[in-house]
């Protein structure tokens, strides 16, 4: 598959594995891309913005024959809205493609994406964050009010005009 930046818009058929038949419609403009597919009978399309995407990435496709094809995919946040644009084995071709891709859409070039070590867990994330600080644990708390005094039988003064 190669699609030419320099041609569209472009209308052309991709592997969905969730769609029926296997396949998918996709229109790729410079300002939107359109996503048809039918799940289970029914149609729906999908108007996504090209400044939705991620970026432009670059994926290495896994081959029994050992080949290093690689892959330019219009990555968006959610898998299932990413666009497959470009798929070679040469590396000089792919990295020409990947600027140019880059350029008509105005998106960024986004490296490999390798499995990350997951973050650390954020203290202010924590259970017992709803507790009181640390600095009020340490003071005592106040103690209760006596109850109130009772003034009962005296005479009271009130100021009349």
């Amino acid at each position: 598959m190669r699609l030419d930046p320099l041609s569209l818009p472009v209308r052309f058929d991709a592997h969905d594995v969730r769609a029926d038949g296997g396949l998918r419609q996709i229109e790729l403009h410079r300002e939107r891309v359109i996503l048809r597919r039918a799940i289970g009978g029914m149609r729906m399309a999908v108007n996504v913005r090209v400044s939705d995407f991620r970026g432009i990435g670059c994926r290495g496709l896994d081959d029994d024959s050992g080949d290093a094809a690689r892959m330019l995919v219009l990555l968006h946040r959610d898998p299932s809205l990413s666009v497959p644009l470009f798929v070679s084995d040469d590396a000089e071709e792919i990295e020409i493609a990947w600027q140019s891709w880059s350029e008509i859409f105005g998106l960024p070039r986004l490296p490999d994406e390798k499995p990350r070590e997951p973050a650390q867990r954020r203290r202010r994330h924590h259970v017992i964050s709803k507790r009181r600080p640390r600095f009020l644990v340490r003071r005592r708390a106040g103690h209760l009010l006596a109850a109130p005094q009772s003034f009962a039988g005296e005479r009271e003064i009130i100021a009349r005009s």
